[in-house]
């Protein structure tokens, strides 16, 4: 479950940071969505369900540093560290972002593109899913076709 959250805290990550980079520490109280275009809409959108504020007073530190410097990958961390805690305590919480994130990739069009890396003598990656065998090494038992 925990690096399900972690995935989920990283896709949500491109919307809440266009969203803050946009309106700075204003982004949780934005009234005027029209405005705002898909993704930065949708950011603030999953910005307030997440921390569960509307108002500026209220804006939470990790939020206004990286509004401050929208541009620090230091800083996307560490608000992503914070979103990530936030659903790991919350599973409800975390369901209906995982929703409002599946809509917003609808409706921006969006698709999530996963990176995987695997490193090392016999190191397998995918994706999300292995579907069939998967055989490392010089002595596989597989042989060509």
């Amino acid at each position: 479950m925990s690096g399900d959250l972690v995935t989920l805290a990283q896709e949500v990550s491109p919307y809440v940071t266009a969203a803050v980079g946009a309106y700075g520490g204003a982004v949780l109280a934005r009234a005027n969505e029209e405005a705002a275009d898909a993704t930065v809409g949708w950011g603030r959108a999953l910005l307030q369900r997440i921390f569960g504020v509307t108002s500026e007073a209220e804006v939470p530190e990790a939020v206004a540093e990286l509004a401050a410097d929208p541009d620090n990958e230091d800083l996307q961390a560490v608000l992503r560290v914070q979103i990530k805690k936030l659903l790991t305590a919350d599973p409800e919480l975390a369901a209906q972002v995982r929703a409002m994130l599946e809509q917003a990739d609808a409706a921006t069009g969006r698709t999530v593109t996963t990176t995987v890396t695997a490193s090392g003598k016999g190191a397998v990656a995918a994706g999300r899913d292995i579907t069939g065998s998967v055989t490392t090494g010089d002595q596989s038992p597989i042989t060509p076709a």
